[in-house]
């Protein structure tokens, strides 16, 4: 069990390198420096900063104090503060429950959870706020600005749920199959 760990953790690192990375070169294009820490919109001043790529996706610079697509955001001053410590909760949670407990088919998913929980968890407690970049849109409708870390919380999810769904299937043939011989 012990030598396995290490892939997560691999993964886990990975996401947060990837993440920090593609959020240090946005703000290194926009500031020509990358801080270590600050207030968010004392950082980079530019609000919302677009370049269009293609017809539906946008590079977009902004920064989202809230939750999962804004979320808390009216809370006011005390968003990040409460934001941060539930946020460290839930990556103690989840990662005591990936090395300790969790069968091998949830393990990859949550790694890839915890490693993006982690990397906006690093941009809460440097600037207040996440950095969010990715904007895909259909002509006037714009998805919620987002990140590396949120697309592999996404994905990280979604894997998740597949595997719980698939699992159960198997779960629930074998019942059948057991009842089927007697």
């Amino acid at each position: 069990m012990k030598n396995k760990i290490w892939k997560y953790i691999a993964i886990i690192l990975s996401v947060i390198i990837a993440d920090q990375l593609t959020k240090g070169f946005l703000l290194y294009l926009i500031t020509g420096t990358v801080p270590l820490y600050g207030a968010a919109w004392d950082v980079v001043g530019v609000p919302y900063l677009m370049t269009q790529v293609c017809n539906f996706f946008n590079i977009v610079f902004t920064w989202n104090p809230g939750a999962s697509f804004s979320m808390l955001r009216a809370i006011g001053e005390a968003a990040p503060i409460i934001i941060i410590i539930g946020t460290g909760f839930i990556i103690g949670f989840i990662g005591h429950y990936l090395f300790t407990r969790a069968p091998q088919y949830e393990r990859a998913p949550l790694a890839l959870i915890v490693g993006g929980a982690v990397g906006n968890l690093i941009d809460r407690v440097r600037f207040g706020a996440v950095i969010d970049f990715l904007d895909f849109h259909i002509g006037g409708w714009h998805y919620p600005a987002f990140n590396v870390a949120d697309m592999c919380i996404v994905i990280g999810v979604a894997w998740l749920i597949i595997n719980f769904v698939l699992a159960r299937r198997r779960c629930v043939r074998s019942v059948k199959s057991n009842k089927g011989e007697k």
